[in-house]
């Protein structure tokens, strides 16, 4: 028999050898192919995850990479990032510095330019280096952890970066929803681990106990299940006795449980102090616990080292393996568990650390009217809900769970609780803890509170007739403080921004603004303000849409898109994009990112950029995905779709309506509505079928008239054009009458009226009326407005027998969609100048192919000469002025279109190309 002293002995990984070679396939792979990777190792408990792990880490540091390797753990899950930082920050060396790491964590409140920051920091270490990033236990991983994971490994897929996650099958969720993020983009590898054979265990057992092991021990080994955890601490616990009788000793217990029950009372005590603390724990923490000094606890953790149940890494103790910690947490008592982390919390509190640190044992320790971990629970909310709003509302659901009487603290903590659900996008949760508040008749100040709250939940929820309906219910009860009464007025405006009467609602956003003026409430400034630009902007007022929106941003940044979409409607492209490149040069201060996005992509598809327009839109789905708050996804859709028509890809066209059909039935507001409408009658023009059109165009009418849709006030032409085409003359003219009185509103707008006196000749036939709105667009800075007035020009010079005329503008129109990408508009264009017996000309821009250098858009090719010459993607997207977001999209493509899946072979390919 072995001695009792020193480590359990091992000769190679028994039992993994499979799978510890496909792990090798990959780490291989990443390394030959410059290109990433992701494998999940998973499994119960104790089962190897962690072993096999150690045994792929050693095999890339051999390799050539760099390694951070990290763990999660059930008790410290609060914290944002907390987890990764594990991994990031320990290595050799660390693949960020911890002052760098500190710096970036300040900007934990925003997840989006987070995650682009460690991406380039990861990006840049693997320029020399493949990079190995493990995270253990991913089950247990923080909220923005996990979100970064299912973000980095895809954002990172042209490069060596191979990540290796272990996690339990159960709880489920969070390791299915990273590989799930992962798939199609780059190999992923999901490793699983049943139990060892009785051979692997029976090699266990020669390890550890020498070549001669009797039957019995095998039989006993038989109870580990295969589980070679479990079959080692048997093991173990046999090293320690005499196995030379025929039985059993009767002292012997397998098992964890048997070998904790051999340690001295104090030892087990304070292991089960530190097991209500987590698997790392502090020396001081565990032994306030015990109420103990922590001297008299010296001989205790010396015993729990020896014994092998502690690690000490000098900073804190760590279980060498987390069934160990579950095995003395069981032990505990139930009721006795509750105590114990509530005593927990308070200690943690007491000696000054966060509330993050203390939330873990608050949900597990705390009862009804506790109303410390109230406020501990409701403080924690708070600093998570920038980065983690899901998080934020389950612990402050929590928070009200623990005030059931009625009472000043449950409304406060109620209001605290409808605000952070709807940041959550947890709308119905919100409406549903608000309306039960309401009914416990609360005094008429905290309703008014109440109502206002839930304002903004009903406006996400695009229920703007109730909101009309209870702002208004609760300014006529009255009681509520001035600053209340102001949010609610500016509500109330809010809502009726959407209805028909616009004149009411700016008279009742002008109201609001005053009171939020006297209230000296910046919330109920911004909801007034944001009323009045609505309500501006849906009676085609842009002017004083701008005022209104410029003034928004000053006071709060985030509102910077909706001011450049403002100048974009008044053609004050330059103004737009000087703001937009004021944002793209204070990247990580900007919020909306999303939102900043849509405002390019409005910007590029106005000036004809068709392509970046698409990249950008395509691009802000992505975001809005990401963060789970889609906003503009049905407009993006429509844009995107009308635009593949214009270009001649049909296919594409079709998915975006189909995307936008499904956005539409996830959130049918008008303005939804009224867009999808409309491109339905895109397509049913296209197929030919203008009577479908023509009653979609109607149906867009009945949302409200057509001009009423700012999405759609550039394209009033195609609806004159669609209408005349079925005959339809009275739609024909209502439209015209409503695209001259925009034009009306808007005197300085030369697109608008270029759009009116379009729309006007298009309904009388009139060549004059139409060359004079080709004359006014011809100082528009839309060209594809430009294009579709000279294409109207050119055919009624046609009908009109004028050749020379009509071949002219005919060539202008085809010139212009050429430029702009819209090849079969071009296409078009030249089939007309054809009938008119004009020669035969190439459009000069062929539909591009779909595969190889030549599929490329000219900012596609920017970035894969950029990213080829060794640029990341921030160094890329500064050098173009873009968002590293729009060169991740751009960069996508490339690689699907020339068939690579590395940095290094597109610098290959690039390489390989002639000069020119």
């Amino acid at each position: 028999m072995a001695g009792s002293d020193g480590p359990l002995s091992r000769s190679g990984l028994r039992g993994r050898e499979a799978e510890l070679a496909e792990l090798r396939t990959l780490i291989t792979s990443v390394a030959r192919s410059g290109s990433g990777g992701l494998a999940l190792i998973q499994g119960e408990p104790g089962i190897g995850k962690t072993t096999l792990l150690a045994e792929a880490v050693s095999g890339a540091r051999a390799a050539g990479f760099s390694v951070g390797l990290g763990r999660a753990d059930e008790l410290h899950h609060i914290v944002p990032l907390s987890s990764l930082a594990a991994s990031i920050l320990q290595g050799d060396p660390p693949l960020l510095s911890g002052d760098a790491f500190t710096d970036l964590a300040r900007h934990h409140d925003q997840r989006i330019w987070l995650v682009e920051r460690l991406a380039e920091a990861i990006e840049a270490r693997a320029a020399g280096t493949p990079v190995l990033i493990c995270l253990d236990d991913v089950q247990w991983a923080d909220a923005l952890s996990r979100f970064a994971l299912q973000q980095l490994p895809s954002r990172l897929r042209t490069s060596p970066v191979l990540w290796i996650l272990t996690g339990r099958r159960e709880p489920a969720g969070a390791a299915e929803e990273i590989v799930a993020a992962a798939t199609g983009s780059l190999p992923t590898v999901t490793v699983s681990l049943g139990p060892l054979s009785g051979a692997a265990i029976g090699q266990l057992a020669d390890d550890t106990l020498g070549t001669a092991v009797d039957a019995w021990v095998r039989d006993l080994l038989d109870g580990a299940g295969g589980n070679p955890f479990l079959a080692v601490e048997m093991l173990a616990g046999l090293r320690t006795v005499d196995t030379s009788a025929e039985v059993v000793p009767s002292r012997l217990v397998v098992g964890v449980r048997g070998r904790l029950k051999s340690l001295r009372p104090d030892t087990l005590r304070f292991l089960q102090m530190g097991a209500v603390l987590g698997r790392r724990f502090g020396f001081h923490d565990a032994a306030a616990l015990c109420d103990r000094p922590a001297a008299a606890l010296i001989p205790a953790l010396e015993e729990a080292v020896r014994a092998g149940l502690l690690d000490d890494d000098g900073e804190q103790l760590v279980f060498r393996h987390d069934l160990l910690r579950q095995a003395v947490y069981a032990d505990v008592p139930p009721s006795a568990r509750k105590a114990l982390h509530r005593e927990a919390a308070h200690r943690l509190v007491a000696a000054g650390r966060p509330p993050a640190d203390a939330v873990p044992h608050l949900l597990r320790g705390s009862l009804p009217g506790d109303e410390e971990a109230v406020a501990l629970l409701r403080r924690a909310a708070d600093d998570v809900l920038p980065v983690t709003p899901g998080l934020a509302a389950d612990l402050i659901t929590r928070a009200l769970d623990l005030v059931p009487a009625p009472g000043p603290l449950r409304f406060s903590v109620g209001e605290q609780a409808i605000l952070t659900l709807t940041r959550a996008g947890r709308t119905r949760e919100a409406l549903s803890a608000g309306d039960r508040l309401l009914a416990e008749r609360p005094p008429l100040e905290v309703f008014g509170r109440l109502q206002a709250a839930l304002g903004g939940t009903l406006w996400t929820m695009d229920l703007t007739e109730e909101l009309l309906r209870r702002t208004e219910a609760a300014l006529g009860a009255g009681g509520a403080a001035p600053e209340i009464c102001a949010r609610l007025a500016a509500l109330r405006a809010l809502a009726l921004s959407r209805g028909r009467d616009l004149a009411a609602a700016r008279e009742a956003g002008e109201g609001a603004l005053r009171d939020a003026t006297a209230a000296g409430d910046r919330e109920a400034h911004v909801l007034a303000l944001s009323g009045l630009g609505e309500t501006a902007l849906n009676s085609g007022e842009n002017a004083l849409a701008l005022t209104r929106f410029a003034a928004l941003s000053a006071i709060d940044s985030a509102f910077l898109p909706e001011e450049v979409v403002a100048h974009l409607h008044l053609d004050d492209f330059g103004s737009a994009g000087r703001l937009l490149l004021r944002a793209a040069e204070q990247a990580g201060t900007a919020t909306r990112q999303a939102m900043l996005l849509w405002a390019q992509g409005q910007h590029d598809l106005g000036l004809g950029r068709l392509d970046d327009a698409d990249a950008g839109f395509a691009t802000m789905e992505r975001l809005e995905n990401e963060v789970r708050i889609p906003v503009q996804q049905v407009n993006g859709r429509v844009i995107r779709s009308r635009t593949a028509l214009l270009r001649g890809d049909r296919e594409a066209a079709l998915e975006h309506l189909a995307a936008a059909r499904e956005g539409l039935a996830a959130k049918p507001n008008p303005g939804n509505t009224a867009a999808v409408r409309f491109l339905e009658a895109v397509h049913a023009e296209a197929e030919g079928d203008t009577g479908l059109a023509v009653d979609r165009i109607r149906q867009v009418q009945r949302e409200g008239s057509f001009m009423r849709w700012r999405l759609l006030r550039d394209w009033v032409d195609s609806a004159v054009r669609m209408s005349l085409r079925d005959g339809n003359h009275e739609l024909a003219e209502d439209l015209a009458a409503q695209a001259e009185a925009h034009a009306g509103r808007n005197p300085s707008v030369p697109t608008a009226a270029g759009l009116a006196a379009q729309a006007r000749g298009l309904v009388r036939n009139d060549p004059a009326l139409l060359e004079h709105s080709v004359e006014l667009l011809a100082v528009s800075p839309r060209p594809l407005a430009r294009a579709a007035a000279c294409a109207d020009l050119g055919r009624a010079f046609l009908a009109a027998g004028r050749k020379d005329r009509a071949v002219a503008a005919l060539t202008r129109a085809r010139g212009t969609f050429a430029e702009a990408g819209a090849h079969a508009e071009a296409a078009r264009q030249q089939r007309a100048l054809e009938s008119a017996g004009a020669a035969a000309q190439r459009t000069g821009g062929a539909p591009r192919p779909v595969r190889g250098w030549g599929s490329l858009t000219a900012s596609e090719e920017k970035v894969a000469r950029l990213i080829a010459r060794g640029h990341t993607n921030r160094s890329a997207a500064d050098e173009l002025v873009v968002s590293p977001h729009t060169v991740n999209t751009h960069l996508t493509s490339v690689f699907r279109k020339l068939s690579v899946s590395s940095r290094v072979q597109l610098a290959n390919l690039v390489a390989s190309l002639p000069e020119h």
